[in-house]
């Protein structure tokens, strides 16, 4: 697939990139490298291959679920400007 440099502008437009007009040709020609690499790798045959979450199929190692600080909450309340009944108070932000 080889992309335009009306489509490349269009791209970098969306995602609010500014790109400088002497370098749109050679991002249309990567963008356009890369897309029909994604169309290769689409049409590799993985219908004997089973699907993994990792190549190396560990287990991933847990720390123990044990608290490693001291409970702060009424240090942290006397602190905040408006508390009411345990909970922070916050201007409301929506109408």
């Amino acid at each position: 697939m080889s992309l335009t440099t009306d489509e490349v502008k269009k791209i970098a437009y969306l995602a609010r990139l500014g790109i400088d007009e002497t370098d749109i040709d050679a991002y249309a020609n990567d963008l356009s490298n890369m897309l029909d690499l994604m169309t290769q790798m689409g049409e590799a045959n993985t219908e004997n291959v089973k699907p993994m979450a990792h190549p190396m199929d560990q287990m991933q190692r847990l720390r123990p679920d044990v608290a490693t600080e001291e409970n702060q909450r009424e240090h942290f309340q006397a602190l905040a400007p408006q508390v009411e009944a345990g909970l922070y108070l916050v201007p409301k932000v929506l109408d």
